[in-house]
């Protein structure tokens, strides 16, 4: 006689000779057939424990026994299994260096059932020893904790032991501005400079580095005074590439001012004779995108010392645009 099995059991029922039956589903193999496990006992209660233990060793192809998976094995199984579909490229490599570098050394080697908080605390104490900032502390924790939420979820472990721990305090990264004069000063240093319209867009519109360095003329209308923030430049290993941004967010519509509009037409018509097989608005002497390095190291600390403005990141730009426009 079959019972009604309680939400998240799997099919379990009584068979004649009293033993009972579970019966845990798998979905569908490469094949098109429906994957089962099948698993007896003498009792309900031992069938249900026994689903449960299987489900959290096979959930999302963790095949291992829990009980005995490392941290290393289960972050290398969450890295690719799980967090590699979810982020960009750039992520995957900043989440790969964490766990080779920083986490895995320390407590790679301990059981993902016998993780401590103590040991998680004690991870983060070794780091900074080893002149870890604050940051890279505080990111190496976050992850940490992510995984083990994961491994909650799947009910591999009971609790995320990170909970407990306490994180570094991370200083206010300290943001500068331009003021309306030495903005004034940046713009005089960058006239006639072969990227003046980048600045001028940097300062006008407060866009990002890698959206500058992105943008496309068949996402600027200059006729409407508008572009559309469509790319954005990525870099991994050296490599660059034309991609979309990372949010819907910042997929958006930006006004251009009438000094943006005039020293883009001017861009285009000093630029129309160079090679522009990928249409970018700023390329290099070949056509091709211009490497966020170069342009920091060749233009812009360059551009400063010529102002004489002090040494800022090229990211306060976009501060110092919205500081601007309040």
């Amino acid at each position: 006689m079959r019972h009604r099995r309680d939400r998240g059991e799997g099919s379990i029922f009584r068979r004649k000779d009293g033993v009972w039956v579970g019966i845990l589903s798998l979905g569908y193999g490469s094949d098109g057939r429906r994957q089962r496990r099948v698993v007896y006992g003498k009792d309900k209660s031992a069938v249900i424990e026994r689903i449960a233990r299987m489900r959290a060793q096979i959930v999302d192809g963790m095949t291992g026994d829990s009980q005995r998976l490392s941290i290393s094995a289960f972050l290398t199984r969450w890295l690719d299994d799980v967090a590699r579909p979810a982020i960009t490229n750039s992520t995957h490599q900043l989440y790969e260096g964490l766990i080779r570098l920083h986490i895995n050394p320390r407590i790679g080697a301990v059981l993902l059932s016998r993780l401590t908080p103590l040991q998680v605390q004690g991870m983060l104490g070794v780091m900074e020893q080893d002149g870890a900032s604050p940051r890279l502390r505080q990111m190496a924790l976050g992850l940490l904790r992510r995984a083990l939420g994961q491994a909650v979820r799947w009910g591999m472990i009971p609790r995320n032991v990170c909970d407990a721990v306490t994180g570094p305090r991370v200083p206010c990264e300290s943001m500068q501005t331009l003021s309306p004069e030495q903005v004034t000063q940046l713009l005089d240093a960058a006239r006639g400079n072969r990227l003046e319209a980048l600045y001028v867009l940097a300062i006008t519109t407060g866009l990002r580095q890698g959206e500058l360095l992105g943008l496309q003329w068949s996402d600027v209308d200059l006729e409407s005074a508008v572009l559309r923030v469509r790319h954005t430049l990525h870099e991994l290993n050296g490599r660059l590439w034309i991609g979309e941004p990372k949010t819907r967010r910042a997929r958006r519509q930006v006004d251009l001012s009438a000094i943006a509009v005039a020293t883009l037409r001017g861009h285009r018509g000093k630029t129309a004779a160079d090679v522009r097989s990928d249409g970018l608005v700023f390329c290099d002497t070949e056509g091709g995108p211009l490497r966020k390095s170069n342009l920091l190291r060749r233009s812009f600390l360059p551009l400063l010392k010529r102002a004489g403005l002090p040494l800022i990141r090229f990211h306060d730009l976009r501060h110092t645009a919205a500081t601007l426009s309040c």
